[in-house]
């Protein structure tokens, strides 16, 4: 599969990292606002195809898909863009800024008969599925807490009045599109949707910019579920869904890098973890490729449906803490 890029940054390079140990995925061309960074990149992977005009690449025969790793603000056009041209796109989370501009885009792609899937990779770690097959082993379940915060060494440049990309609203961002995600993801991909939620976070700024920090806890029938993130702090706290019976305890809820149960009265770990590639990218990639390869159009993993659930509740959530987008006056 023939893949175009857009965005030049350390996320592609770990995407195309990815590639390079997949048979059949092929850099073919790459898409900067200015051909200096273009041609730079294109030089570090020997691909003599560079664009600086997107229709022109999206119109372009050198390439059968798209990586899309610009700023979240950017999704949505993007997307379409390519959607509209027959190129497969594959788009880095969030998929989008909201739920209005993530319709456009399902519809885009069942309007062009063309793949689409928000590069979100908890699914794919192999460790995911044993987590699933092991659920039954704690009861039931009654509490979940997700947790990611990390701190960002970009906050140091913002304290210090240099506003970079990842907190500027104008771009979509913050700790809960950026960080807050991925439990958010996980937890909804294995339990649905709440019956409510409720959530608080701390807008920097005064309350006049980005958010830096979130708690959201969204209610189920007989169970509960709380995420923590941040974009200001760290924490060393696992993920952990608790039963009647007993726990369990993911290490980095983003990379599942580790999984342990844990036995009601017991302080034994058994670790259930499966090894994987060091290069978590890799198996949302070849899922993508496969994909493809298949003439199939849409992830029975990563589903429309659930990519619609999730930017849905961060629609919500937003909503609650106070987090507008420019993005969300374009409906």
């Amino acid at each position: 599969m023939r893949f175009g890029i857009i965005g030049t940054n350390w996320i592609t390079d770990k995407l195309l990292d990815a590639g390079s140990q997949l048979e059949n995925f092929e850099l073919t061309a790459v898409y900067s606002r200015t051909e200096e960074k273009a041609r730079e990149f294109a030089a570090k992977y020997n691909v003599k195809n560079i664009f600086t005009d997107l229709k022109e690449m999206a119109e372009s025969d050198l390439i059968d898909g798209v990586y899309i790793a610009s700023p979240n603000s950017f999704h949505c056009e993007q997307s379409v863009l390519f959607l509209k041209n027959g190129k497969a796109v594959l788009c880095e989370k969030p998929s989008v800024s909201n739920s209005y501009e993530l319709e456009k885009v399902i519809n885009t792609a069942r309007e062009n008969n063309t793949l689409y899937m928000e590069a979100l990779k908890i699914p794919f770690i192999p460790t995911y599925n044993v987590l699933k097959e092991n659920l039954h082993k704690v009861g039931k379940i009654r509490k979940v807490v997700a947790n990611y915060c990390q701190h960002s060494s970009r906050y140091e440049d913002y304290k210090k009045g240099d506003v970079r990309n990842a907190f500027k609203k104008e771009f979509s961002n913050g700790a809960l599109m950026d960080i807050g995600v991925y439990p958010l993801f996980f937890v909804i991909s294995l339990f649905g949707i709440p019956e409510k939620i409720t959530a608080e976070g701390l807008i920097l700024e005064d309350g006049k910019g980005i958010d830096g920090q979130g708690t959201v806890n969204m209610v189920y029938n007989e169970m509960d579920i709380t995420v923590l993130f941040s974009k200001i702090t760290n924490s060393y706290l696992p993920t952990e869904i608790m039963g009647e019976e007993g726990s369990l305890l993911i290490e980095h809820v983003s990379e599942m890098d580790k999984l342990y149960f844990i036995k009601r009265g017991s302080n034994e770990k058994t670790d259930l973890t499966l090894p994987r590639k060091e290069n978590s990218m890799y198996y949302e990639l070849k899922h993508f490729v496969d994909l493809y390869n298949e003439n199939k159009k849409e992830s029975p993993v990563n589903t429309f449906s659930l990519s619609l659930e999730v930017m849905k509740i961060l629609d919500t959530i937003r909503g609650k803490i106070g987090i507008i987008f420019p993005a969300d006056n374009k409906k």
